[in-house]
């Protein structure tokens, strides 16, 4: 950065613009952001170059100089309206975020600015720097800290009551409840994001944001027919907003009628006309596992998983259904094999089904622990025996039910004799 400055003007500005090269832009910019002047006009000039400045950095991938940037305009900050001081933060704050590998960084510079706004009682522009710094704790799997951070900026937000604020951090707690495996607060926590939404003009892609959360809630119940009436909902959203979590809200669309045994229907989604505009590996993973499904065949199954393992293995929603998917899948093929037998070998079985013999054998101890047939284990002879289905007798049924209605009778007779004698 050169010691002298530029006036702060139009022409300054298109000068930068006009630049052969990205750094001399760059070095045009800093000098405009350094002119003394603070005019009214000055300072409308200013914030161009700080935008513009923001952005060539940003394609550059210098997030350090970024951050030194927001040090270095605090003094700037003290002479514009406290609403442009929160739209430029939050700017260069968003500009590192699309910087790639900075989490750390992101998480230091919400720190200094939370530090500051602090200092300079700027609570607007806190709260939502906090609200940022929580989601990025959270994506860095900083759970407590998270918590801790949210749970004193729910209480001041509502006292406050800012209603647009109060949706971004009940979507957050229950984001983060989910990652915690905590289910009952999860919902709490969205229903009360709800609550706040019903009550404000929400933008569409909040109210994306709310559904999809909606769905992955659902679905985590198992009630996937639900689950995916909120993911249309959320794929409609992101979908005409261009938004990249569309993709991921069809994937979702995807899984809750694999789980609900409509796996023939995805190739039809897939192939309509909003289907088609993403497609790409997140939707061929979901129609490699529907094929697996439909031909109820594990082996397809496990190379779908091993083939897409980005983005089945890795997406920890996918992931969580996948896995009880593969054991309903285990199970019914397993039953299919041993249906002939009365006495057959586990590793004949594992064979059959081309799978270790150890995992075999403890899949088919936990279906007989769980009654999904009856049958024991031979380990010495390393053998599976298969017990017919014993035959209930309706006796005893009968009886107790005679014994039930015996015992109702008496009751009756004993309260009409007290009536009598009374």
């Amino acid at each position: 950065m050169s010691s002298s400055y530029f006036t702060a003007t139009t022409d300054s500005i298109a000068e930068a613009l006009e630049a052969k090269t990205p750094s001399e832009a760059i070095s045009i910019l800093y000098r405009i952001i350094d002119s003394p002047s603070s005019s009214s006009e000055a300072l409308r000039i200013k914030e161009q170059a700080i935008t513009n400045l923001s952005d060539l950095l940003r394609q550059e991938n210098r997030a350090e100089d970024l951050r030194n940037l927001l040090t270095q305009l605090r003094p700037f900050f003290s002479l514009i309206p406290k609403a442009k001081t929160a739209k430029i933060v939050r700017g260069i704050i968003d500009a590192v975020a699309k910087i790639p590998d900075t989490s750390d960084l992101q998480i230091s510079l919400c720190k200094d600015m939370v530090a500051w706004t602090r200092a300079e009682k700027r609570t607007f522009l806190r709260q939502r720097v906090e609200a940022r710094l929580a989601a990025l704790l959270m994506e860095n799997k900083e759970y407590s800290e998270a918590l801790t951070l949210l749970s004193g900026l729910i209480k001041e937000v509502r006292r406050l009551d800012d209603k647009l604020l109060l949706v971004d951090i009940d979507l957050l707690e229950s984001k983060l409840h989910f990652s915690l495996r905590n289910l009952p607060k999860a919902k709490a926590a969205l229903t009360a994001a709800r609550t706040a939404a019903n009550a404000i003009y929400v933008p569409p892609a909040q109210q994306g944001t709310i559904d999809l959360q909606s769905g992955i809630l659902h679905a985590e119940e198992k009630d996937y027919k639900t689950a995916y009436s909120y993911f249309f909902e959320a794929f409609e959203a992101f979908n005409a907003l261009e938004d990249p979590r569309a993709v991921f809200s069809l994937k979702y669309m995807l899984l809750c009628k694999i789980m609900v045994n409509q796996a023939e229907d995805v190739a039809g989604i897939i192939s309509s006309k909003a289907g088609l505009q993403y497609v790409g590996p997140e939707l061929d993973a979901m129609k490699a596992v529907a094929d697996a499904h439909a031909k109820r065949s594990l082996k397809l199954f496990e190379t779908a998983l091993r083939d897409f393992r980005p983005q089945l293995e890795e997406d920890p929603i996918v992931h969580r259904h996948l896995s009880s998917l593969y054991d309903t899948l285990l199970e019914q093929n397993l039953c299919r094999l041993i249906e002939p037998f009365s006495k057959v070998e586990i590793a004949h079985i594992a064979e059959l089904i081309e799978l270790p013999v150890d995992h075999v054998e403890k899949k088919l101890s936990q279906m007989i622990l769980d009654k999904k047939f009856a049958g024991t284990l031979d380990q010495g002879a390393g053998c599976l025996i298969i017990f017919e289905d014993p035959k209930t007798d309706a006796i005893y049924p009968a009886t107790l039910e005679t014994i039930s209605n015996i015992g109702k009778v008496v009751d009756s007779l004993y309260v009409r004799s007290a009536k009598i004698m009374a």
